[in-house]
């Protein structure tokens, strides 16, 4: 019989667009997978496109006891239903409330991964809390997958002493990159010279692309207050915003709300499920986040071939080698953001360096290939271990 994989994430864009092509490798490898998440279209999708039974469980992203009581008795009862031999966990309260039913099930394997934590910009007593439901994720699981040697390494120091547990598959990443999709070619670069000419921006301007949620702790307060002073300097920059806004979780300061609607040299596009023109329409990613796991962006953009700027933190010090592929800054430093963007803007002899390396420090690292060959493995080693 064929090995039963519940995946579960919180909502169910991240089954489509953090974990895409994943499930239908492992169907081709002699697995039954199915996924879990909120009700919604991307999950319809995932099951429609990549063959698999999609379930739906009301998870939310904020603090709703009652509501995650409810999700754990749902998810136990679905989880005795089908029988699963492996439960794999994603984001953090899909990890939580799985773990939990999955130990009460009892699944053989139960696993985890990790792929940024919100505990690292809490105070107080949400980060007690945020602490105390990554311990007990942990605790339930039978594996956990921090998805950059930074963040093994911050979980470990700070809050969960059990070495044992934990693992980083290849070089790190949750998905690795589809190094074919993300490449340059002839319709792509005439999309991304159409988007050019739509936003006014000239051949001969620099402009930068962030890719993400437009929130405050992906550096967009310092990295607006940054490009203002520096097209107020008179550059010819512009920066692409790729992203939604989320004014009720994370909302931006007043003042950057106000310099993204004053500033003609800002264009805020929204999220698109295609970011490949965006980026080609661009010269450099600019990516000033205070926390992440892995991010995707930073292989997506040096897979087209630009180079980045990063915060210095989990994950995206890994990806970006400074002065190789990009340039690594201080987390949350306007200044520090401001000057290395200059740097690109107007050190062309840096510039076309850190362009020429940027694909092939992804080719080398991160292809996805890499990654699933690595989690099959993961698999098959522990239905072993844990199931005969």
């Amino acid at each position: 019989m064929e090995p039963k994989i519940l995946r579960i994430t919180t909502i169910p864009a991240s089954l489509r667009y953090l974990l895409k092509g994943q499930f239908s490798f492992f169907n081709q490898r002699g697995f039954d997978v199915q996924i879990a998440s909120a009700d919604g279209d991307d999950g319809r999708y995932v099951q429609e496109n990549e063959n698999v039974k999609f379930h739906q469980i009301p998870l939310t992203r904020t603090i709703t006891p009652l509501q995650d009581l409810h999700c754990i008795i749902l998810l136990y009862r679905l989880i005795k239903k089908e029988r699963y031999d492996i439960v794999h966990s994603h984001t953090p309260k899909a990890g939580l409330v799985a773990m939990i039913a999955a130990w009460m099930a009892k699944v053989p394997v139960r696993l985890h991964t990790v792929a940024g934590l919100p505990l690292m910009e809490a105070t107080g007593i949400k980060k007690q809390i945020l602490v105390m439901v990554e311990r007990l994720t942990y605790s339930f699981a039978t594996k956990v997958y921090p998805n950059s040697f930074s963040m093994s390494d911050y979980i470990s120091r700070e809050f969960f002493s059990n070495t044992t547990k934990l693992k980083v598959l290849a070089n790190g990443s949750s998905n690795g990159i589809d190094l074919n999709y993300f490449s340059r070619n002839d319709s792509l670069l005439s999309e991304s010279l159409a988007l050019r000419c739509e936003l006014d921006i000239s051949s001969s301007s620099k402009v930068g692309v962030f890719v993400g949620r437009l929130v405050g702790d992906k550096g967009i307060n310092e990295l607006i207050e940054a490009t203002a002073e520096i097209v107020e300097k008179g550059s010819d920059f512009h920066l692409i915003l790729v992203g939604s806004f989320e004014n009720e979780l994370d909302p931006l300061k007043v003042e950057t709300y106000e310099r993204i609607r004053k500033l003609s040299n800002i264009h805020v596009v929204g999220f698109q499920p295609d970011v490949r023109p965006y980026l080609l329409a661009s010269d450099f990613l600019v990516f000033p986040s205070y926390r992440e796991g892995f991010p995707n962006v930073p292989l997506q953009a040096g897979a087209m071939g630009l180079p980045s700027i990063v915060s210095n933190i989990n994950g995206c010090n890994e990806i970006i080698v400074h002065e190789q592929n990009g340039l690594i800054i201080p987390s949350k430093s306007k200044e520090a953001l401001k000057e290395a963007m200059c740097r690109m803007i107007k050190d062309e002899e840096l510039f076309e360096t850190l362009k020429e390396r940027s694909r092939k420090s992804i080719e080398d690292r991160y292809d996805r290939d890499l990654v699933w060959e690595a989690l099959l493995s993961e698999y098959r080693t522990q239905l072993r271990f844990h199931v005969h």
